[in-house]
């Protein structure tokens, strides 16, 4: 009895002598593992520097790499869960357990990242707490809606086109823009928020959602039309415009000319023909907006045959007064400066000189000379050309 008794309490002595020798060993390990946190990641800082995805190292290019995107409200559990069913762990409870440890609970950023399975834990960890991967797209003067929409689709951006088309046609989502609250849905008007998506470089989420990408530029162009506190709207009505109008405007010009200077001479000549009831806008851009439209190139010189095309839109500005339904692409601050601040001159036409800038002209007698030149001197050029 007393032996037994005796081997009772030997072993539950031992037991209790293993479970602190246990308990030791694991607060030793947390407790180095703690320890070790800042020369971990220091290590890690100087090997990847700091940025999405390792710096961009890791994309979607690179062999083996797992496309991770984290959403807004994921928690750490639900970033181990993603992880595990990528492949990319196997312990969902471990990866928790140290992400306590190192402090990143509530650090993970969302948006698009790239990790590989042959990570460790703590470099999957220092990747998700970077800069999520972006790409940054360049959109220049002058492009329509569907060509803003082309550089996004080459930049690898993912959306979905529908939703997109249906955000532009119908922007019920943007009416906290005064801006956009203000635009006219004229007849034959189909991209709504064409000429409102501000010429600029953006850095998009590989993974972002339609709402976030207009609003991208949306917010940008609410800036740039707030610049010297709201005049270019105090302006717009004091030339008896609407913001949309002006917008509209300059979008034309936009492709008329790249020169700030040959802007302003341009909306003169426009602002003229808009505000004498015997003229017609007669803009060549909006007959290649149409042309565009159509999936056709747009020409430098257009025939009388094709200037008569599409006679029933309200985009031919040759067969209808005033302005077309809305912007046909996204003017640049010199545009809608122009349009704003028109030239006051004699010119009523004006056409393209040979050496790229624009020729201007009072009388039509002129206008015919300048675009006689204008072969003569093309011509000549290529006379050159063929004797070299």
């Amino acid at each position: 009895m007393i032996a037994k008794s005796i081997t009772r309490t030997i072993t539950i002595v031992l037991v209790v002598f293993a479970l602190l020798a246990v308990s030791a060993a694991g607060f030793y390990f947390g407790f180095s593992y703690v320890l070790s946190q800042n020369e971990r990641f220091d290590r890690l800082d100087e090997q990847y520097g700091t940025g999405g995805s390792m710096n961009g190292e890791i994309d979607r290019d690179t062999t083996n790499a797992v496309e991770l995107v984290i959403p807004r409200a994921a928690d750490t559990r639900d970033i181990a869960e993603l992880l595990k069913e990528k492949g990319v762990i196997k312990n969902v409870f471990v990866f928790t357990m140290l992400s306590k440890f190192n402090g990143f609970d509530g650090a993970y950023m969302a948006g698009t990242h790239f990790v590989l399975k042959t990570m460790n834990y703590d470099e999957i960890m220092y990747s998700l707490v970077q800069k999520p991967q972006a790409v940054r797209v360049t959109f220049p003067e002058g492009l329509t809606y569907r060509e803003v929409k082309q550089l996004l689709r080459d930049a690898h951006v993912n959306f979905d086109e529908t939703r997109l088309d249906n955000m532009v046609r119908n922007p019920q989502f943007f009416l906290d823009y005064e801006f956009i609250r203000d635009i006219d849905n004229r007849e034959g008007r189909d991209w709504l928020l064409q000429g409102y998506l501000f010429p600029d470089t953006y850095e998009f989420d590989l993974n972002t959602n339609e709402e976030t990408i207009l609003r991208t530029f949306l917010n940008n162009t609410e800036r740039k039309l707030d610049e010297d506190d709201g005049k270019y709207f105090e302006r717009a009505e004091q030339m008896g415009l609407t913001m949309d109008e002006v917008m509209t405007l300059a979008s034309i010009i936009q492709l008329e000319t790249r020169d700030g200077q040959e802007m302003r001479s341009v909306a003169g000549v426009y602002w003229k023909r808009l505000n004498d009831e015997n003229w017609t806008l007669s803009a060549d851009p909006t007959i290649n907006y149409l042309r565009k439209e159509h999936n056709l190139e747009p020409k430098m010189w257009l025939s009388q045959y094709e200037l008569n095309m599409y006679s029933d839109s309200l985009y031919n500005t040759y067969q209808h007064r005033g302005l077309p339904p809305g912007p046909i692409c996204s003017p640049g601050r010199d545009a809608i400066l122009a349009a704003l601040y028109p030239e006051t001159n004699k010119y009523w036409f004006f056409s393209a000189a040979y050496d790229g800038t624009t020729a201007f002209a009072e009388t039509f007698e002129q206008h015919e000379a300048n675009i006689a030149r204008y072969d003569r001197d093309k011509a000549d050029a290529e006379a050159a050309e063929t004797e070299d």
